[in-house]
């Protein structure tokens, strides 16, 4: 029992009095025990990400869901972290609608950095490592609140996690101080290029723990450590599509995901976050995959009645493919975006929105905001609220 809770690291007590944990480097030794249990889980999760990867591929376009989907995933994992944004203050802030709550920029940060990472995987340019970290945290924390603690750097002083307003000697948890987390951050990015013959999902999810064990940052290490999972899914072409996004999952059950990484580090129960991470694979795979579903039956509705009701009209189509990647449009927007005269883009949203297709946001005559709800509404879920936050807060 000593060696299986030795294998995750150790507690070691400072001059100051307080405990901080000492990660070990990953893989864990004792290895994994990969009982029928995470044999199956893994079967599961590898089927139904296959599944996922599998219809985004018949997608008309898929960028359609990616581009909707990365904003959904911004919204909870931001939500996560305390701010109230939600997906339609996302979409009107694209749209350049005043008003939008001040936290939404922290929401279109995430979105930014999850493209910037990508986009520096995909090209070669900067591979998945501690430098594309630092970058990728400095447009998560541009502007925002956090931003002036130290975006881009690794932290310099010691961090906590706890309870608003606690004291370090009260904390729930203790990162390893600053020599011990850059020994750890160097062992992390051995790791992240060289899992040995991990499973991909078990390297994902063991990657995610450690980092958010050593938590670098003083702030934003849990929005950093949920995308480094679609960043490594991606880099190690598991993933076309970046479509796999565990916020949702986390959010929900956020109190046992807690105390697995607590399990982790105080006995060394890394069986039981693998089994928690493959369930939540499995889960939002699956979800997933309903959503493209059914956002593949919505274009061909639409799509059908624009085509019986409005028929030739200049623009109607490509204006209806338009509102799947940007929801909320300005007649203005349309004119641009179609290259079509003023007149001709306002007949075509009033035909819109006598479908019910749009509806009109402002309750203006002027400067009128068109929303395609139908689209919005299949990101909705039923569980959860922004009030629904983990407790937990970091500090220094």
């Amino acid at each position: 029992m000593s060696d299986l809770i030795s294998r995750s690291g150790h507690f070691v007590k400072q001059r100051e009095g307080y405990s901080a944990f000492i990660p070990s480097p990953l893989p864990p030794e004792p290895p994994l025990d990969q009982d029928q249990e995470i044999v199956r889980l893994l079967s599961d999760a590898d089927r139904a990400l296959g599944r996922l990867d599998g219809v985004c591929s018949v997608l008309p376009s898929p960028n359609f869901f990616v581009a909707m989907y990365v904003r959904y995933e911004a919204v909870l994992s931001s939500q996560i972290e305390g701010t109230q944004s939600t997906l339609e203050d996302v979409i009107d802030y694209e749209s350049g609608e005043q008003g939008t709550p001040k936290d939404v920029e922290e929401v279109v940060n995430y979105i930014k950095a999850m493209n910037h990472g990508l986009a520096q995987i995909r090209s070669g340019d900067l591979p998945l490592s501690l430098r594309l970290i630092r970058e990728i945290h400095v447009k998560l924390m541009a502007g925002t609140r956090g931003s002036e603690r130290n975006p881009g750097e690794f932290r310099r002083s010691q961090n906590w996690i706890g309870p608003e307003g606690y004291a370090l000697k009260d904390a729930t948890y203790v990162p390893p101080p600053v020599h011990e987390m850059t020994q750890a951050l160097g062992d992390l990015e051995k790791f992240l290029h060289a899992p040995g013959d991990l499973p991909a999902l078990i390297h994902c999810a063991y990657a995610h723990a450690q980092f958010e064990t050593i938590h670098p940052f003083l702030d934003g290490n849990g929005r950093v450590g949920r995308l480094l999972i679609t960043f490594l899914l991606c880099h190690r072409d598991i993933l076309e599509f970046p479509l796999l996004y565990l916020s949702h999952y986390f959010k929900l059950h956020r109190m046992e995901y807690y105390d697995r990484l607590t399990a982790i580090r105080r006995t060394g129960d890394w069986e039981g976050w693998i089994k928690f991470f493959l369930r939540g694979v499995a889960t939002v795979s699956r979800d997933a995959v309903t959503t493209a579903r059914e956002i593949i039956s919505l274009r061909e509705r639409t799509r059908q009645k624009v085509a019986d009701t409005v028929g030739n009209m200049n623009g109607a189509l490509p204006l209806l493919d338009y509102l799947f990647e940007h929801p909320a449009v300005t007649a203005n927007q349309v004119k641009e975006q179609l290259n079509i005269s003023f007149t001709q883009a306002g007949k075509i949203l009033s035909r819109f929105e006598e479908l019910g297709l749009i509806k009109e946001t402002t309750g203006q005559k002027r400067n009128r905001r068109f929303r395609f709800d139908p689209y919005l509404d299949i990101f909705h879920s039923p569980e959860g609220t922004p009030s629904d936050t983990i407790p937990d807060t970091t500090q220094a």
